[in-house]
């Protein structure tokens, strides 16, 4: 209940003078959406003076941060506790009456990202302002996020997430830095004097319009600027075609441009989907340079200093057509020669590489590229050209790799080439995964570019996945280390001196216990399911992808399943399980939707059959969002990291789950392996093929997945329950295909994430940990020392060796 505004408190009085000014109401009479406007206008207030200051400092050099994706969150708790005042609008909510938590999730979540990729670019642009550095994230403001995901009778039904539909409090239009980006259209040829200029005729204008969100450092006097380009039409409604009653006609083409911003990752199997995302790509990117080129010109330095004052990351290759698009800047609008255009743009770039997985190494079909962006096209065209020269000229053993090599070739233009030739710096984001890149995936370009491959481990921002998501374990910490730890993630290190601590321990254990009950609650409210605290948290919350193994997951499910049914008395005693499940797969990937629909169906079986006595629920969590996972994570004991040794480049969950105290169950795959370098074999499970062992039998082919069947009466029963009806007798042939990819002799290599060869390791390891769970001390000390551990992967110490090894900004 509200409570009469009669307060000295200072937060009180600014929201209650916010909700006057704004909207004409007082606390007592204001919608809880107006209030958390307040409060988030309030904030906002606060730091314009600062965020205006900071674009006035004179940097020497910033880094663009170009991202596609930027998962952000909600902005008004995190921007709270970055300002010092998080206890403050507490305790202003608890004189008035309100829950702060709800005000705070009446706030949407932003719907500029889909997983990981973006989620990271989220925590690198806040460690970039905490660490006082200066910075602009580049992106799209999307009308619609990827979707939201419900789940009707098993399956996942994608519904727009209109996240902009009441407004976002937190961005500011600067109508007046809009850029023209051109598609389509004629390139023609003309000399003035004796340089050869292109003239490009007869294109479609797009304007992007920039909007700014403000990124608040922690404690400190920067604000840096997420800017989000949208895209507007040049052309006003077209009023003939209106007044002869031809209304479609009239809005058409103002339309078509502004679909650009639309939704983030539009379906691409058909030739219009190829050809909007590949729009998207470019439209983000030239707005990008040319605002960058822009804001270089008005401080009146020769061009050649560019490289001096700005840097251009690219994260993943989706915004690679910044490097042609420099190069059209600098020689079509500047007057530069082709060889002096090139030395200021090769100083420029940065790239990282997310994945080895060949289908997500992007290209584009070669006819496409050419229509789409023909200047752009041009310019790729040679850039390869002088790229495959100069390896045919001055690395001869490599003459026979060209071929492989080219960034166009075979009709298609592959952007992680067009990087490595346009970059001064490529790095992966996990020792594992940049030794792959340099040794394997990348190889024959390491070779010769030795020097430019690196490694910067991911990082997550503790502030937000522990601070904010975990406040109680939080404050338990500083408690016991002090606050050095907020600003120092190392000094995490000291809790290893409480891992033997009762008092410390108990603490621990009650703090979990709570979060676990929250998360239960949750899931009552949401699904039906009624699950127990006491139970152990089985975690797998990560994007829906093969590699990702969620497959295998739910087979062991079935496993168990089988166990208790056929031998009841021996777990008649034992703890339950609740396997709890959160994903999103791509609207177009089938596969992916058909595993959502079998987790689903599985949980439909077991959790209704008495027979097993509630030893095992599963739990599908819909529409898997940053707001979801900051419920999750601290709810969590076991994390399932279960992916194939080699295809995860790093993953972030695996550290958001270890800063929370959960354990990881998982391979020796992405940053796994330097979790299990930091907290020992006693900390970690462990279990199947390493890297090399994988990549030995994709070489080889020698692999068999029926043999580890035959081996296993029970793994084949499970396996059996994909196509006997009994998981789904409507529809005896739904999973005939996801059982026929995993044993079928048909395919060129059935089962090709390994889930047989790994099960046998993956069940025994999951057996022990629910074995040792029953100590209830060791796994409390087992989970302490995670978190002390967890230091390491902080994104404050990602970025500070981004600047120190790539970067280089003061």
């Amino acid at each position: 209940m509200k409570k009469t505004l009669n307060s000295e408190n200072t937060v009180i009085k600014e929201i209650s003078e916010t909700l006057n000014r704004t909207f004409g109401k007082s606390i007592e009479t204001a919608s809880q959406s107006q209030i958390y406007k307040a409060f988030a206008i309030t904030v906002k207030n606060e730091i314009m003076q600062k965020w205006a200051a900071s674009e006035r400092k004179p940097d020497k050099k910033q880094v663009y941060y170009l991202s596609i994706e930027f998962l952000m969150g909600r902005a008004l708790s995190n921007n709270i506790l970055n300002i010092g005042r998080y206890d403050e609008y507490l305790q202003a909510c608890k004189e008035l009456g309100l829950d702060f938590m709800s005000i705070v999730s009446s706030e949407p979540d932003a719907g500029l990202g889909n997983g990981g990729l973006g989620r990271l670019a989220a925590c690198f642009i806040d460690s970039l302002a905490t660490l006082d550095l200066p910075a602009q994230g580049c992106g799209i403001r999307y009308e619609y996020g990827l979707f939201k995901q419900k789940i009707i009778d098993g399956y996942q039904v994608e519904y727009p997430d209109a996240w902009l539909e009441d407004g976002n409090v937190w961005e500011v239009e600067r109508p007046e830095e809009k850029m023209e980006v051109h598609f389509g259209g004629q390139i023609l040829e003309s000399w003035e004097g004796d340089k050869l200029r292109f003239v490009h005729s007869d294109y479609t204008t797009v304007l992007a319009v920039p909007y700014d969100m403000p990124i608040i450092g922690y404690m400190n006097d920067r604000v840096n600027s997420l800017r989000l380009w949208k895209a507007v039409s040049p052309k006003h409604l077209d009023m003939v075609s209106f007044n002869k009653g031809e209304y479609l006609k009239a809005v058409e083409e103002r339309e078509m441009a502004e679909v650009l911003s639309h939704i983030l990752y539009p379906e691409d199997r058909h030739y219009e989907g190829k050809s909007l995302r590949l729009k998207q790509h470019y439209f983000f990117v030239s707005a990008t340079c040319q605002m960058i080129v822009s804001k270089f010109l008005k401080t009146n330095q020769p061009i050649e200093k560019l490289p001096q004052t700005a840097v251009i990351h690219i994260n993943d290759t989706h915004p690679a057509l910044a490097i042609p698009e420099l190069m059209r800047i600098l020689m079509d609008e500047q007057g530069l020669g082709w060889e002096q255009a090139w030395e200021i743009t090769s100083r420029m770039f940065a790239y990282t590489n997310h994945t080895i997985m060949a289908e997500a190494l992007e290209k584009w079909p070669e006819n496409l590229f050419m229509q789409v962006l023909p200047r752009i096209y041009s310019i790729v065209k040679e850039i390869n050209e002088r790229f495959c020269s100069m390896i045919y000229k001055d690395f001869p053993e490599k003459r026979n790799d060209i071929h492989k090599m080219a960034i166009i070739a075979y009709g298609q233009i592959a952007m992680a080439p067009l990087c490595i030739a346009g970059a001064y710096s490529i790095n992966g984001v996990s020792q594992l995964h940049s030794n792959i890149i340099k040794e394997d995936t990348f190889k024959d370009y390491a070779d010769i570019f030795k020097d430019k491959f690196t490694n910067v481990t991911n990082g997550v921002t503790h502030r937000r996945w522990l601070m904010l998501s975990n406040k109680d374990l939080s404050d338990l910490i500083t408690s016991k280390i002090g606050k050095e730890w907020i600003s120092d993630t190392m000094k995490l290190k000291k809790l290893e001196e409480y891992a033997d601590n009762k008092d410390f321990s108990d603490k621990f254990d009650k703090i979990k216990r709570n979060n676990k009950k929250k998360l239960a609650e949750y899931i009552r409210n949401t699904t039906g399911i009624a699950v127990s605290e006491d139970s152990i948290f089985d975690v797998q919350a990560k994007r829906l992808h093969e590699y990702k193994r969620q497959l295998m997951n739910i087979i062991r499910i079935l496993y168990n399943y089988i166990e208790i049914i056929e031998d009841p008395d021996k777990y008649r005693e034992a703890r339950p399980i609740t396997c709890i499940f959160a994903a999103k797969a791509a609207p177009g990937y089938n596969r992916a939707k058909t595993i959502i629909k079998l987790i689903n169906d599985v949980a439909n079986l077991v959790n209704n059959d008495t027979r097993i006595m509630d030893k095992i629920k599963v739990v599908f969590l819909e529409n898997y969002s940053v707001s979801l996972a900051q419920m999750i994570f601290p709810a969590s004991d076991i994390s399932e990291q279960i992916s194939t040794a080699s295809k995860e480049a790093s993953g972030t969950g695996n550290m958001k789950f270890m800063l929370n105290g959960a354990l990881t169950l998982g391979t020796l795959d992405g940053a796994n392996v330097e979790i299990h370098e930091s907290v020992g074999d006693e900390n970690i499970y462990i279990f199947g093929f390493d890297s090399k062992t994988v990549q030995q039998i994709y070489e080889t082919g020698l692999y068999d997945p029926r043999i580890y069947l035959n081996e296993d009466p029970k793994l084949k029963k499970a396996l059996d329950m994909l196509i006997d009806g009994s998981i789904n007798s409507e529809r005896l042939n739904l999973y005939k295909e996801i059982y026929d990819s995993l044993l079928s002799c048909r395919s060129s290599m059935s089962d090709q994430y390994l889930i047989m060869g790994d099960f046998k390791s993956y069940k025994e390891t999951h057996d022990k940990m629910v074995a040792d769970y029953e100590d209830r001390n060791s796994w409390n000390k087992k989970a302490i020392i995670n978190v002390a551990n967890a230091g390491r992967f902080s994104s404050d110490i990602s970025i500070a060796n981004y600047n120190k090894r790539i970067w280089k900004l003061k």
